[in-house]
Formats: structure tokens, C-alpha cells, sequence
């Protein structure tokens, strides 16, 4: 998924539901992806940051599709 390019909100609010679907539990994938927004967003100091994909939403994008689609993370 190319994260540059211009943001669908359905999509976006699609695969927030995905992952909470898939997750055991709800309180546990929530503080996940709080932790690693914000360990991006201290990581990624040095980029500019983008204005349209916040932290918060590459982090939601990157935990679903590595659930869904472990496949992409195998070396």
C-alpha cells in the first residue's frame, strides 16, 4: 500500500474495524497502536512530516496489513 498517496477516510475507518475484528482484545490493539504512532512519530524526528498520514494512521494501516497479510513482512 503506498501510504503517499492521497487518503480514503472509508478506507482508513474500513481497517480500523478490520483490526479490531481480528483482535482479541479491543483495550490491548488500542494501546498497540498508540505505542507505535508514538514511537514512530519520536523516530521519524528528522522527516518532514506528512500532513495527510499521521502517525496515528500509519500505525493502523502497518498493524492491519501485517495481521492480514503476514506474508509481506517474510524476508
Amino acid at each position: 500500500m503506498n501510504y503517499n498517496s492521497q487518503i480514503d477516510y472509508h478506507q482508513i475507518i474500513y481497517k480500523t474495524e478490520e483490526l479490531l475484528e481480528i483482535a482479541n482484545n479491543r483495550y490491548s490493539i488500542t494501546v498497540q497502536v498508540a505505542n507505535r504512532a508514538k514511537r514512530r512519530k519520536y523516530e521519524d524526528v528528522d522527516i518532514v512530516d506528512d500532513p495527510v498520514v499521521k502517525p496515528i494512521i500509519r500505525a493502523i494501516l502497518e498493524m492491519v496489513d501485517e495481521i492480514t497479510r503476514p506474508e509481506i513482512i517474510i524476508d
